[in-house]
């Protein structure tokens, strides 16, 4: 009965997935942000949001999550990305995606270290000028009150 019922809940995970090869289906409010340049975000209580990032790693981008966040204002939920086209060397967009949880603010610190390889730290000149963090700046609101008739 035990490995019947674990089978099940595997298919019903299977079943639920997303197409694409994405984790993610819900992507919620999408937060464009860049190397060098730091982005405000506001949400609400159980809202989710994304941070996106352009991405292209045939040229050697990289995108971490370097700063996660106070776990109380906001969660992590997944990495996901997005293709731009099925040719060589197409570039794509990165999601960083997170939920808000209660009332605060947090920062979020995103980088792409450029040709790094398995490396945590650019090899070279050239890496350390094209690498860099984007950093967002979350504010996650009280939820509105709620009438009561």
């Amino acid at each position: 009965m035990m490995r019947r019922t674990a089978a099940a809940a595997l298919l019903v995970l299977l079943a639920a997935g997303c197409g694409g090869g994405s984790a993610v289906s819900d992507l919620g409010a999408v937060v464009k942000g860049a190397k060098g340049a730091t982005v405000q975000v506001e949400v609400r209580p159980g809202q989710r949001f994304s941070l996106a990032v352009a991405d292209n790693s045939s040229v050697g981008d990289q995108w971490d999550l370097t700063a996660v966040p106070d776990p109380k204002v906001a969660s992590f939920i997944s990495e996901e990305h997005e293709g731009e086209g099925d040719g060589v060397g197409a570039g794509g967009t990165t999601y960083f995606v997170f939920n808000g949880k209660k009332a605060g603010t947090t920062e979020i610190r995103l980088r792409d270290c450029w040709r790094c390889g398995q490396a945590t730290t650019p090899p070279d000149e050239r890496s350390r000028q094209q690498s860099g963090e984007a950093i967002f700046a979350v504010t996650v609101k009280p939820a509105p009150p709620t009438m009561v008739p």
